[in-house]
């Protein structure tokens, strides 16, 4: 493990009865960057965030956050924002008040409150009752009281979910932004495309065991139907020039599009000839759903 992640999990192991949920778990998280964590339903996920969160004692090993674990840490709204799915509110608070009442047990000052509500675009909905809100503006609630004490370390547990595309597009742009702050980011999650496209490393488990960690490139370097990940601040007309020669592309929003079928010197010249400014260019041999159906020992179809 790296003495400089902000997020350690070693050798974190956990059985319930005759279940053993997590076995022998270990991988780091590193401040600035956006880290995927990926599993089946079932392959210890949520489990591992809990353990590290000091919800659930573990059998043997450790979860660190900048060292020292959860409840031994000071000011833990301040040093750690968490989204646990299926989190619960008080159904007869409005959602300002839910972030007030957090905002005052953790000594954060009171007009955070006004400033994060905006941010996640709750202002109009801010003094309705929280039992009337949907799934995604219950995300968005959640997701804010995680950022009341603007923590270094942002851990998310399905964070998307409920959520229509704009919203998931929201997160995805949130998820970048705090890890170009400098902020840790760990992420749970079941869309492999959105996943794909919002993170630096990915941690992929399966049946409470590690599968593979690491940077993106690294963990999607096997055989298959060769991508190219390209970057650029005019990704939409690229991604229309590449369809306009019948390339298939993926993910058109934000600023990353992935290529499939085309060398990164081929898309490369097509941007060169059309002045399109690239800021990465990288060749992929697989995507992400073929690594992790690959890596999961699961076939599509199985999942679905």
């Amino acid at each position: 493990m790296s003495n400089s992640a902000a997020i350690e999990i070693d050798g974190l192991s956990k059985r319930f009865g005759k279940v053993q949920a997590v076995s022998d778990m270990s991988f780091g998280v590193g401040a600035g960057r956006v880290t995927g964590f990926l599993g089946p339903n079932g392959a210890g996920k949520s489990t591992t965030l809990r353990m590290l969160l000091g919800l659930i004692h573990a059998d043997r090993g450790s979860g660190t956050i900048k060292g020292r674990r959860y409840q031994d840490l000071e000011h833990p709204s301040r040093e750690v924002g968490a989204v646990l799915e299926n989190a619960s509110f008080h159904p007869g608070r409005s959602g300002r008040n839910h972030l007030r009442v957090l905002a005052a047990a953790g000594e954060h000052p009171p007009d955070r409150v006004t400033e994060l509500l905006e941010q996640v675009g709750l202002t109009a909905a801010a003094d309705r009752r929280v039992k009337g809100y949907s799934m995604g503006m219950r995300q968005r609630l959640g997701i804010a009281a995680a950022l009341l004490g603007d923590p270094e370390v942002l851990i998310l547990d399905e964070p998307t979910n409920g959520l229509d595309p704009p919203g998931i597009r929201w997160v995805r742009d949130l998820l970048r932004a705090e890890a170009a702050r400098g902020r840790a980011v760990l992420v749970s999650s079941h869309l492999l495309s959105e996943v794909e496209q919002s993170v630096d490393d990915v941690v992929v488990i399966a049946k409470g065991v590690l599968r593979a960690s690491g940077p993106i490139d690294r963990v999607l370097g096997g055989g298959g139907t060769p991508v190219t990940r390209v970057r650029s601040g005019d990704i939409e007309r690229l991604a229309g020039l590449l369809r306009d020669r019948d390339v298939a592309v993926d993910g058109a929003a934000g600023d990353l599009l992935l290529v499939h079928d085309m060398a990164p010197e081929a898309v490369g010249e097509v941007a060169a000839e059309h002045r399109v400014v690239l800021r990465e260019l990288v060749a992929q041999t697989r995507s992400l759903e073929e690594a992790f159906f690959e890596l999961t020992e699961q076939r599509a179809e199985e999942s679905a």
